[in-house]
This record gives structure tokens, sequence and C-alpha cells, in this order.
């Protein structure tokens, strides 16, 4: 379990969403007495959420990567922008 300030989870609650997104609890004190404890939720709907995620980003991948280059080069736009 981390242990981590008040004042720290005020300023920096990303630090506490990646630690509890990993499976770890975070006990919040506040001058050295404990307030509480943060755990995880059910670790269960995670995988699937997260297989359904990255389906969805491999899907606009894909659609990107379909799609008909641009003819203009970026060299050429960038001597062009030079002129």
């Amino acid at each position: 379990m981390k242990t981590i300030t008040l004042r720290t989870l005020v300023r920096e609650p990303l630090k506490v969403k990646r630690l509890t997104r990993a499976g770890q609890s975070v006990a919040v004190t506040d001058k050295g007495a404990a307030l509480w404890v943060i755990q995880p939720a059910d670790l269960r709907e995670s995988p699937p959420a997260e297989a359904h995620r990255r389906k969805i980003i491999d899907e606009i991948l894909d659609e990107v990567l379909r799609e008909k280059s641009p003819e203009i080069s970026a060299a050429k736009l960038l001597e062009e922008s030079r002129r």
C-alpha cells in the first residue's frame, strides 16, 4: 500500500489514478493521521474494457492507413514556404 498526503491527492490526482489502476491501494494522510484508503475498483471488469478500447483504436488506425496519402510531400511544402 502506497501512502500519500492529502495535498498530493489534491495537486496530483493522476498519480493516485495511476496507482489504483495498477491495482495498488493508496492511503491518504493529513499531518500524519490516516484519512482514507483508496482501493482499486473490481479488476475483473478492466481487461474486457481494455480489449474493447484497443479494438476501437486499431479500427481507427486501420481507417487512417486506408486513406489515400496526399500528393504533396512535406519536403515540397517546406520548399514552397521558403519562397
